[in-house]
């Protein structure tokens, strides 16, 4: 159903409001450039800071401009069911075509717990719907026994692993062998659709959307000659946007450099160092992309 690399769309502010034309300028921007489906307003596109109005005209803007010609995934995670519930019953409503839940985070449900909430928003949509496992934000962890239990849900059809254990992915792959397993971290795209992963839901792609779809592409082709080759020619921008700091602050940034939107966060996410800020331009420079 999803497959390949899919961008995590980040969200375009200018004076504190959506701005639609650059919304749709990056959108025009990642279908051209390839990618395989658009995931707004998840934690690169600042889904916290968005209120629900604000949530759903997002989701119908990209909706409105992709024309149905790649699939959009939209974020509709929360920490409380109801709210869950009601973001993706939104999403549906706008005319997504999956969603993209965050495990509940910050009350630390019980792996119990964490299943009824999936199969409460399951049970209350007809999308397509893939669970995302991040402790290093939500600080609780979807364990390979739950994710295989959940796979079991009828509309639960993947998920997008950050946990950075491979051990913990490849038990999920080898448990559920149709399931929809996407890195959830860019710099494990490459072992984990060798592994035997779906793809990826990148942050880079809102940069590099061509070369992020080529490493995918190959990957997915059994080609590793050349998914390697692609990879470690990526990888030098990669990291900068994944590591210099905190998600999705490079990559919004590097955006901003190259005319794409404006360098405009919300609170409490601030402007990049200007250590780090030039360190990421240099990246762009030498790829010549500013």
């Amino acid at each position: 159903m999803f497959q390949g690399c899919l961008t995590a769309l980040v969200t375009p502010f200018r004076r504190g409001d959506i701005d639609h034309a650059a919304l749709a300028e990056l959108v025009e921007r990642q279908i051209a450039g390839g990618i395989n489906g658009l995931v707004p307003c998840g934690s690169t596109g600042e889904a916290a800071t968005l209120t629900h109005d604000e949530h759903v005209e997002v989701v119908r803007a990209v909706v409105r401009v992709a024309r149905g010609r790649v699939p959009v995934v939209a974020g509709t995670g929360s920490n409380s069911t109801a709210e869950a519930v009601r973001l993706t019953k939104g999403a549906e409503e706008a005319g997504a075509d999956g969603a993209l839940l965050i495990s509940p985070y910050y009350n630390k449900p019980t792996q119990a717990g964490i299943v009824q909430h999936f199969e409460a928003v399951a049970a209350a949509t007809k999308l397509p719907l893939l669970v995302y496992n991040i402790p290093g934000r939500t600080a609780s962890n979807l364990l390979p026994e739950t994710l295989v239990r959940l796979s079991r849900v009828r509309n639960i059809v993947g998920v997008k692993e950050a946990s950075g254990s491979m051990a913990q992915i490849q038990d999920v792959i080898a448990g559920a062998p149709d399931f929809a397993v996407f890195s959830g971290d860019d710099l494990m795209t490459l072992p984990v659709v060798a592994a035997g992963g779906r793809g990826v839901i990148a942050v880079t792609s809102n940069v590099a959307p061509k070369e992020m779809v080529a490493v995918t592409e190959a990957l997915l082709a059994n080609d590793m000659p050349t998914a390697r080759a692609r990879w470690y020619e990526l990888l030098p921008l990669i990291r900068p946007l994944n590591t210099l700091e905190v998600n999705p602050l490079p990559v919004k940034t590097a955006l901003a450099m190259m005319g794409l939107c404006a360098e405009e966060f919300r609170l409490p996410l601030t402007p990049m160092t200007p250590a780090t800020r030039a360190a990421l331009e240099s990246v762009l420079r030498e790829r010549r992309l500013v």
